[in-house]
């Protein structure tokens, strides 16, 4: 079954944007002069082969690691709701802490990213206690508003990380990403570890939390039919570099560049329809 397009994004405000990214190891550059935005509501694919470096980026417009040159400016709003820019390598470590309750990410692994000794409830419960805030509704609500929303009952809360498939095991991961509602989702290869009808069904809910809830996403994958059925946007990585740019339809319909055309050649179509 061929995977369906979602709708042009209607975005028009950047939330992240990143200018002249680049990121050394050692003698090696991984990222080359990556700029990129992500506007509200949007989701962005970032896709390539292992190794072009789109992990690489992910993780610096986030700070998990530091680039060696570039910018990355954050859209948001003060107290008073005035627009406000701010430059996220120039952020003191107390401000980029604030600031990560705004940030989140699922990793690829589903089964590393959950800690083994923690029950889910202990597990979703966390980032409300490292940031120190309470739900409107109590926690044990919202709690289990968050396994609804990612398909699972409340009779995970007391299970562990060892008693769940690894389908399950990422709606988890999911669920603790969206814990705070953060303003950016960063979507790090969520089903390459997990069974093709299994990732299908991970795909779908995440295309319905989506569609729900405005998410603004970046999505990294391999797979270009993926991208095709999850992204409004996609940017085409090779060596570190950003090759290709454009909406879905332009660069998975009527793609410029060869490597995007030997990509969109390598990946069978995806039953997640």
């Amino acid at each position: 079954m061929s995977v369906q397009p979602t709708d042009s994004s209607e975005a028009t405000t950047p939330l992240i944007e990143a200018h002249n990214l680049i990121k050394d190891y050692g003698a090696a550059r991984v990222v080359d002069g990556v700029s990129l935005q992500i506007f509200r509501g949007e989701t962005l694919g970032l896709v390539g082969e292992s190794g072009s470096g789109k992990s690489t980026v992910a993780r610096m417009l986030l700070r998990l690691i530091e680039p060696s040159a570039g910018r990355i400016l954050y859209h948001s709003t003060d107290e008073e709701g005035r627009p406000r820019e701010l430059d996220l390598l120039h952020l003191s470590p107390r401000e980029m802490r604030r600031l990560r309750r705004r940030l989140a990410i699922v990793f690829q692994d589903p089964y590393a990213a959950l800690d083994p000794r923690m029950t889910v409830q202990q597990t979703l419960a966390e980032p409300f206690a490292i940031h120190e805030e309470r739900p409107p509704q109590g926690l044990e609500a919202r709690l289990d508003e968050l396994l609804n929303e990612v398909g699972l009952d409340r009779s995970a809360l007391q299970r562990y990380p060892h008693e769940f498939s690894g389908g399950q095991r990422q709606r988890i991961n999911i669920a603790r990403a969206l814990a705070l509602r953060p303003d950016l989702l960063v979507l790090d290869e969520p089903v390459s570890a997990l069974d093709v009808s299994v990732g299908a069904q991970v795909i779908n809910l995440l295309r319905d939390l989506q569609q729900r809830y405005g998410l603004t996403c970046l999505f990294i994958s391999h797979s270009m039919p993926l991208v095709r059925y999850l992204c409004h946007r996609v940017a085409v990585m090779q060596h570190g570099r950003l090759v290709e740019t454009g909406t879905w339809s332009e660069v998975c319909e009527t793609p410029r560049e060869s490597y995007t055309q030997q990509l969109l050649a390598a990946t069978p179509e995806l039953p997640v329809a």
